[in-house]
């Protein structure tokens, strides 16, 4: 019995972690130094831009026009992402994470 109920415990403590996790699908993933210059047209944006102007760090660019930055972590992973993808433009993703305010505390980057 006493395994059910601290069972029960962890699965309600790890709850609230697991519901704060958003997905943002096929958003644009800009560097915050180009930002004001693409959100018109982010998919004309290059990679070759995006990877030369990662001092500022990155964000993802919302379907209602916002532009969410990501954390330190998650600069790394779309500098990697970024890397390893095959695309010169369009530079669209799946980015899973943590929305608090207007950063991304971000799990995962997945380019399309």
């Amino acid at each position: 019995m006493k395994r059910v109920y601290v069972a029960a415990l962890l699965a309600a403590g790890a709850f609230p972690l697991l519901a704060s996790a958003e997905t943002w699908k096929g958003v644009s993933v800009i560097d915050t130094m180009c930002v004001s210059k693409v959100k018109a047209d982010p998919d004309a944006h290059p990679k070759s831009c995006a990877l030369q102007c990662q001092k500022g760090g990155y964000g993802l660019l919302t379907t209602d026009g916002a532009y969410l930055k990501f954390d330190a972590a998650g600069n790394e992973k779309a500098l990697a992402a970024l890397k390893a993808s095959k695309k010169d433009d369009h530079l669209r993703a799946t980015v899973v994470g943590e929305r608090d305010g207007e950063t991304i505390k971000v799990t995962s980057i997945q380019m399309e």
